[in-house]
Parts: structure tokens; sequence; C-alpha cells
């Protein structure tokens, strides 16, 4: 990746005099943020000292922000309420959940599967998630592991003691909602796949392996995150990498999805785009929102994320929301019929989505180390998931800066904007 011209052209313009400052800007923004949360305003609990400046910009004398700003996370084991009652108090302002996007928050959009009866798997406030997105009948990998209890077998501790008399009037499963990474991986693993090779009903003998399987919704595909520790953690991806290496080892077939969704899905920006018009709507803000700014600490879901729909706003045909998407036919027209249904609601005023790069997370910017052979192939690893293809281009970024408030002023610069 050439990041260094984009970290070069970032400061270049961070530099650039500009137009004399004429204090707030009178005329109604014609741009908006999408702004990452874990490794670009946060540390786990600890803010990013840039953020607080950066909002001391975005925001006037009374705390009202003067742009438009989404926080766009792949995080979803919290409500979107709690979520912005932590960024208000880490950045000194009032965030509004209507800000917030979480990894699954356009689930509310897939109405086909609200009346469905879901498993859901992850971990936090998954029932009262779920509902509140619309589902109307939610089974968690707990209530069925106590409605199935020979079916956890790997930890000796939670084995029966007893043969359990057989379970009558459990509902049979219609779908899976795969939340974020859940804690006993091993349970959830093996409950959800006896869930996809008996058809929704586990404590059946096994017969014939369905396929297609049951539809999963899948949120966050994030391989890594940024927290504290100094190295990044394992994320939902890599569960989800896991599950589809079981079920095609036991199978034989390939897992399917009907849905990916969070950073780096066509759908999830168009959704941010979506909410962020809504909110120069609500603010009275006339001009057009032309342009989006996304800023990121991770190239592989924020970066590739921003430019696929860069390229997808660059398209004037419906289909291209799915650029980049390699394999699950089911995917692609689940998230195209949704983007559809996004489009004929939102005015398509946007115009452009670049992205900007922070060194505050996962990725870390050494201007003197040297470039060799094993750096050059650490780069070309593809962390993405496997249903998006690895265009190197699209893990380029628009700019590379230091920090978050560094990407405010460089959206200033380049908006003209005092």
């Amino acid at each position: 990746m050439a990041l260094r011209g984009s970290l070069r052209a970032g400061r270049a313009l961070l530099r650039s005099p500009g137009p004399p400052a004429r204090g707030l800007c009178s005329r109604p923004p014609a741009f908006g943020f999408l702004l990452d949360v874990d490794g670009v305003l946060v540390r786990g609990s600890r803010p990013v000292p840039a953020a607080r400046r950066a909002f001391q910009r975005l925001a006037d004398g009374g705390g009202r922000l003067r742009v438009p700003v989404v926080f766009l996370t792949n995080a979803g084991n919290c409500l979107r309420s709690a979520k912005a009652r932590e960024l208000s108090l880490a950045l000194g302002l009032q965030v509004s959940p209507e800000q917030v996007i979480l990894s699954h928050s356009p689930l509310q959009l897939f109405r086909q599967f609200h009346q469905r009866y879901m498993l859901v798997a992850g971990q936090g406030p998954l029932e009262e998630n779920a509902y509140d997105l619309g589902f109307k009948h939610v089974i968690t990998i707990e209530a069925l592991r106590k409605a199935y209890p020979l079916l956890d077998m790997v930890d000796l501790s939670r084995r029966p003691k007893e043969l359990p008399p057989p379970t009558t009037g459990f509902p049979t499963v219609e779908g899976v909602i795969l939340f974020g990474e859940p804690v006993r991986w091993e349970t959830s693993l093996q409950l959800i796949t006896d869930v996809l090779l008996s058809n929704g009903n586990p404590g059946a003998e096994l017969q014939d392996v369905p396929y297609p399987h049951l539809p999963i919704l899948a949120c966050n595909m994030d391989l890594l995150w940024m927290a504290e520790a100094k190295m990044p953690r394992f994320g939902h991806g890599t569960f989800l990498l896991c599950l589809e290496s079981v079920y095609k080892k036991v199978t034989g077939r390939e897992l399917k999805y009907e849905a990916l969704l969070g950073k780096p899905s066509p759908v999830t920006y168009h959704y941010a785009q979506y909410l962020i018009q809504q909110q120069a709507e609500k603010q009275g803000w006339k001009a057009p929102i032309q342009r989006l700014y996304a800023v990121g600490d991770n190239p592989m879901s924020d970066i590739y994320g921003a430019n696929l729909y860069n390229s997808y706003l660059k398209s004037a045909r419906h289909n291209q929301a799915q650029a980049g998407l390699k394999r699950s036919p089911q995917a692609a027209s689940a998230q195209a019929e949704v983007s559809l249904e996004l489009r004929n609601d939102c005015k398509s005023s946007v115009e452009s989505c670049e992205s900007i790069l922070v060194c505050t997370g996962v990725y870390r910017h050494d201007s003197d180390a040297p470039k060799g052979r094993e750096t050059q192939r650490e780069e070309s690893v593809f962390h993405g998931h496997r249903d998006f293809c690895f265009d190197p281009s699209l893990v380029e970024p628009s700019y590379v800066v230091q920090d978050v408030d560094d990407a405010v002023q460089l959206a200033f610069k380049k908006e003209n904007w005092s």
C-alpha cells in the first residue's frame, strides 16, 4: 500500500494556509462525517486525546454540531442508547442514539425476517437489541442449550449427570442472527451448526443435511479490533471464520449468508448516508449533502468500506451496491433489495465518500522504519471477509493523518470551512 503518499498528502493539506479564518461558517454544510469509534475516538474505555479537540471544532459554543456526524462502529454488544451515552461522556457533548450506527442497526430494514423465530448469538443485551430492531420471536443460545442439554458437550462440567427427559414444545428455528463474538465459542459453534444441519430442529435425529441451509444474518466482519492492549484483539470476523470452516469441514459445502452487515458492507454505508441526510434536514440545513468523510483506523474495514461505497456512489447502476462481492448470491440478493429500498427513501445528493486513515488504532505509521519484503508481504494479507474480493486499491486511503483532530481539520480545509 502506498500509504506514505497519502500521509504526505494529508500533511501538505493540513499545512497549506487556506483561506483566512472568519469565525463560524455561516453557510450550511454540504458535507458530513462518518466516524469510527474504537481506535479513532476511544481505546477501550479511554478517550483518544485528540477526540475532544476534534469536537471542539465540530461544535459551536453551545455544544451543537455545525456539521452532520454519524458514529459508525462495528460494535454490537450494546444498545444504541448506551453507546450514545458512552460517547457523550467521552467527547463532552450530547450524542443522540439517532447518530449511532452499530453493526446490527441496518437489520431493522430486513423486515422479511422479523416474524420468524430467530436464533441470536453474541453477547450483551441480545434479546433487547433484536426486539428493538423489529424481530418478534427471539431464541438465545442459552435458551436453546437449556432446552437441549445434550447438545453442549465440550465442557465436561456442563454435561448433564442424568439423561434428561425429551424436549417438547420448543419452536423450530427459522433463521440465525450473528450479532457479534460470543463468550463460549465452542457452545455457539456447536449449537449453530446443529441448527443448520437439522433445519432448525436440533433435537431431531440427523437425516439428510438441508442445503441451502437456514438464512444467516451476520453483523461485524472485523477480524481484529483495537482496545487497551498493545496488539489487536480477535473480532467477530474471527468467529465467522471458525464457523465457516467447521460447517464446510462437516458438510463439504460452503456456508452462505443472507446478509453481511457492518463495515465494509455498502448497505451499512448507505444507511449511514441516510442518517446524515436526515440529520441535516432536522437541523434545517438547506444545502444538499454532497460529500462524506469516513474516518477510521482499520484499512481492512474502515478504509475498504469507505472506498467501496465511494465506488458505489460513482456508479449509476443499482446493483453496484454489491461491487466487490465475490460469492454468496443470497447475500447479494438480500442486500441489494435493502439498498434499493434505501435509495428510494434517500435523496441521492451524495457524490463521494473519501477515506481518512488515522494512526491511533489498528494502523500505525512509522516513517523511520524501512519497508522490506516482509512488511510488503504482511500488507498483502487480506483481513477482510471471505465474501469480499481483495482489491489493493480499496485499502488505500484518500489521506493518512495522525488522529481524528487532524482528520477534521483536513476536511475543513478541503471544504473551505472556517
